[in-house]
C-alpha cells in the first residue's frame, strides 16, 4: 500500500486531499454532490426509458444560459441556472410532445441557449474563472447559501417524482397502453421534463452545463444494462450517481483538476463494467437450456 501511494503522490496529493476535507466549501460541495447524486440516480432511469438523453443536454444549455446571465447581472448564479433550465424544460415538454418533431426542436433550442450563452459570457469579460466553472464545473463555488437551494430543490423534485412514480412508469414504458387507459401523459411529458431542468440545473454546480449528462444520464444506462426491475434499476442508479459525484470530488482534491474529469470518468467506467456485466449475463442465459 505504501508502494502504491509512493507511486501515485506526484499525481495525487495524498495529505494536500485530506486536509481539504476540513475546510467548509469542501464539506459543502461533497453535501451538495450527494443531493444531485440522490436527484439524478432516480431520474437517470426514466431518462433512458423515454429516450430523453438528447433533452437532458439540450435543457443542460439552457441552464448554462441562465447562469451566465445571472452572473452578467450579479444576482445568483444558481438561481439562473434554475430558470434556465426550468424555461428550457417547458418549451422541450411543450414543443416536442410529438416524437417525429422532438429532436429538431432540441436542437433548435440547444443551439440557441449555447448561442445565447456564449454571448452573455462575452458581455461579462472580468469574471473569467466564473464563466469557466459553468462549464466544466467548480467546487470551489458552493457556498451554504447554494446548499440550502440545492437541497431544498432536490427534495421539491424528490416529492413530486414520489406523488407521479406509477403513472410516469407506466407512460414511460408503454405510452400507447398508458394513454389507452388514462394515464395523463400530456400532463405528465412537460412536468417530468421540468423535473429533469432542476435536476439538470443542480449538477451546473458539480460536472458544469457541458458534462450534466454523465449524472443523468450515464448511471440510468449502465443499471439498465443489468436489470429490467424499475426499483432495482433506480436503487443502483443512485448508487452509482453517488459514487461518480461524491469520488468525483474526493479524487480531485489532490491534483486539483476540475472535478468534472473525475464523475464523467468514474461514471463511464460504471457503465463499462455494467455493460459487460449484462452481456456476460445474456449470453449465460441464452446457453442455459430451458427445461
Amino acid at each position: 500500500m505504501n508502494e502504491l501511494i509512493d507511486v501515485l503522490s506526484p499525481v495525487f496529493d495524498f495529505s494536500t486531499a485530506v486536509d481539504l476535507l476540513g475546510y467548509p466549501f469542501v464539506q459543502q460541495a461533497l453535501l451538495a454532490a450527494a443531493a444531485l447524486g440522490l436527484v439524478s440516480g432516480c431520474l437517470a432511469p426514466l431518462v433512458v426509458m423515454r429516450r430523453m438523453s438528447f433533452a437532458v443536454h439540450g435543457t443542460a444549455e439552457l441552464a448554462f444560459t441562465g447562469a451566465a446571465a445571472a452572473l452578467l447581472i450579479g444576482a445568483g448564479v444558481g438561481i439562473g441556472a434554475l430558470a434556465g433550465a426550468v424555461v428550457a424544460a417547458l418549451l422541450l415538454g411543450l414543443l416536442g410532445q410529438r416524437g417525429t418533431e422532438r429532436d429538431s426542436v432540441i436542437g433548435a433550442i440547444l443551439s440557441f441557449g449555447l448561442g445565447v450563452g456564449v454571448l452573455l459570457l462575452w458581455l461579462n469579460p472580468e469574471r473569467t474563472s466564473n464563466k469557466f466553472s459553468l462549464l466544466v464545473g467548480q467546487i470551489v463555488g458552493v457556498d451554504s447559501a447554494d446548499v440550502v437551494l440545492l437541497s431544498t430543490s432536490a427534495l421539491a423534485v424528490l416529492v413530486v417524482l414520489a406523488l407521479v412514480y406509477r403513472p410516469l412508469l407506466f407512460a414511460s414504458a408503454d405510452p400507447d397502453v398508458a394513454v389507452a387507459r388514462g394515464v395523463p401523459a400530456r400532463v405528465l411529458t412537460p412536468l417530468f421534463s421540468v423535473l429533469v431542468g432542476v435536476a439538470t440545473a443542480l449538477g451546473v454546480y458539480t460536472v458544469g452545463a457541458l458534462l450534466v449528462l454523465a449524472l443523468m444520464v450515464t448511471p440510468g444506462a449502465a443499471a439498465a444494462r443489468v436489470t429490467a426491475s424499475p426499483v432495482k434499476a433506480t436503487l443502483l442508479s443512485v448508487l452509482f450517481a453517488e459514487a461518480a459525484a461524491l469520488g468525483g470530488i474526493l479524487l480531485s482534491l489532490g491534483p486539483g483538476a476540475p472535478v468534472s474529469a473525475f464523475v464523467t470518468t468514474i461514471s463511464f467506467l460504471i457503465y463499462l463494467v455494467c455493460r459487460v456485466v449484462g452481456g456476460y449475463r445474456l449470453r449465460r442465459a441464452t446457453r442455459t437450456p430451458v427445461a
